[in-house]
């Protein structure tokens, strides 16, 4: 797995989010900044990982970053602004907690607003390709997923503890039985009857 620039003057942080395309909860993004001489062969795109390695290396990569941030963008919020906004932004709060703050930063994806004027790069697949990218798509999906199962023990009819709030069958079902909760996306069309949004 590459890393981006090996100077060690810079520090670069990179970012991901989790939670883009559910139907349910925050969308959540992380920033991490690896030490240059972080290595660890476990880690890659955490879709790429099962949940037993993105809980093995949670912990590792918490006490060897330089520094790491987790942030979240609510339902309300990603209604009023749409999902594209919301992710960025989420990925904007988690740097901002940075200390230090990079002077570079490595995005997951294509779409991006400048933080800062620090400068970025983004990378399509970047969570498959540099490590403080992978790092922090390892920290979005595990809180996240926390986040939905802590949710799930109030609204236990979605399965978000199995699902995340993806659109599942399970999950639509839930919604087309129960209704949907304040914790749905209201702006994302819920039921497969309707005009399916939220595959954006």
């Amino acid at each position: 797995m590459k890393r981006q620039h090996s100077l060690k003057a810079i520090i670069e942080a990179g970012t991901d989010e989790a939670g883009r395309g559910c139907l349910a909860g925050p969308v959540t993004a992380a920033a991490v900044i690896l030490p240059p001489d972080f290595k660890n062969d476990l880690l890659n795109d955490s879709k790429q990982l099962t949940e037993k390695q993105r809980n093995l290396l949670r912990p590792i990569i918490e006490k060897e970053a330089i520094a790491w941030a987790v942030a979240h963008v609510s339902p309300e919020e990603i209604d009023s602004m749409n999902i594209l906004n919301a992710s960025i932004e989420a990925m904007h709060r988690s740097i901002a907690q940075l200390d230090p703050q990079p002077h570079f930063i490595a995005v997951d994806g294509n779409r991006f607003h400048p933080y800062q004027n620090i400068p970025h790069h983004c990378q399509v697949k970047g969570d498959a390709t540099y490590q403080n990218i992978a790092a922090a798509s390892v920290l979005a999906k595990t809180y996240r997923d926390d986040v939905m199962r802590e949710l799930a023990l109030a609204h236990p009819h979605y399965g978000w503890e199995r699902n995340a709030g993806y659109p599942t069958k399970a999950h639509r079902e839930g919604i087309k039985t129960y209704g949907a909760t304040e914790h749905h996306r209201k702006s994302f069309q819920l039921l497969p009857s309707q005009l399916n949004l939220f595959d954006l």
